[in-house]
C-alpha cells in the first residue's frame, strides 16, 4: 500500500530542503520507489534533488485547451504527456506540477491530472508532496488522501500563526488527512517555550525542531543541491531523527 507524505508551509521556511532530506532518507532505508511531486506553482524541488525538468503538468493543462493529435482522444494524449513529464531518477521519479499561464477554466484538465497522479502513486511505496503554503493544490491537483501531514514553520509566532491557519484550512477542505505535526525549522538553539506553548494553543502536534545549519546556507548559496548535504549535517542529523519517529 502506497504511504503518503505531504509537506507545506509558508514561503521561506525550508520545507522544499526539508522534502529532499526526506526523500534522501527513505532511499537510504531502502523505502522505495519512491514518486516526488512538486505541487508547489513556485516548483524548485527539482534544484533541491538536482535533476532537470523539461515539462511539467502545468504545461500539458495549457496544450489540453487545444485540441488533440489526430487519432487521439484528450484523454489519452493527457495520459501520455503526464507520462513524458515523469522524471526518473535512481530510486525516485519526480513529478512537477507547475502552473497554468493563460485564463480560463482548467476544471477538466485538473481533474485528469488527479487522475492521472493517483494511478501514478500506486506503483510507488511511498509518495512525497512539496505543496504551496495553503493546501487547495492539493485539494485541486493531486491526491487527497493523505497519511502524513508534516507542516514547517520558522522559530516565530507569526510562523506557527500560519502553521495553525494551514491545519485549519486542511479542516475546511475536509481533506482526508490521517496526521499532521509541526517541524520548526532553522531554530538558532532550543525553541523559546512561549512558541511550544503556541503550537499547544493552536493544536499542532510539535514533533521536533532543525537547527539553523551553516552548511544548507552554503549549499544554497553554491547553488549545490541540498539533496546532497553531508549525514554529519546538524540539520540532517536532527531531520533524521524526527522521521525516525514519524516513519515507522
Amino acid at each position: 500500500m502506497t504511504y503518503t507524505i505531504a509537506v507545506s508551509g509558508k514561503g521561506g521556511t525550508g520545507k522544499t530542503t526539508l522534502c529532499g532530506m526526506l526523500i534522501k532518507y527513505l532511499l537510504d532505508k531502502e523505502e522505495k520507489p519512491i514518486l516526488a511531486v512538486d505541487a508547489d506553482s513556485n516548483s524548485n524541488l527539482n534544484d533541491v534533488l538536482g535533476v532537470e525538468v523539461k515539462s511539467t503538468i502545468g504545461e500539458a493543462r495549457e496544450l489540453m485547451k487545444k485540441d488533440a493529435p489526430t487519432g487521439m482522444t484528450k484523454e489519452i494524449w493527457f495520459e501520455y504527456k503526464v507520462n513524458e513529464a515523469l522524471i526518473e531518477a535512481n530510486g525516485y521519479d519526480l513529478l512537477v506540477m507547475g502552473r497554468p499561464e493563460g485564463p480560463g477554466c482548467y476544471c477538466a484538465a485538473n481533474t485528469l491530472a488527479r487522475k492521472y497522479v493517483d494511478i501514478l502513486s500506486d506503483n510507488y511505496r511511498y509518495v512525497v508532496i512539496d505543496n504551496e503554503a495553503g493546501m487547495e493544490h492539493l485539494s485541486r491537483l493531486t491526491t487527497q488522501n493523505v497519511n502524513l501531514l508534516i507542516i514547517i514553520s520558522d522559530p516565530s509566532r507569526r510562523g506557527v500563526s500560519t502553521a495553525g491557519r494551514i491545519r485549519d484550512l486542511v479542516l475546511e477542505l475536509n481533506l482526508d488527512i490521517d496526521r499532521t505535526v509541526l517541524i520548526v525549522n532553522r531554530a538558532p538553539g532550543d525553541l523559546d517555550p512561549a512558541i511550544a506553548g503556541q503550537a499547544e494553543a493552536f493544536g499542532l502536534e510539535l514533533v521536533g525542531t532543525i537547527p539553523a545549519d551553516e552548511t544548507v546556507f552554503q549549499f544554497d548559496v553554491e547553488g549545490k543541491p541540498t539533496f546532497g548535504l553531508p549525514a554529519d549535517s546538524p540539520a540532517v542529523r536532527s531531520a533524521r531523527e524526527i522521521f525516525d519517529h514519524l516513519i515507522q
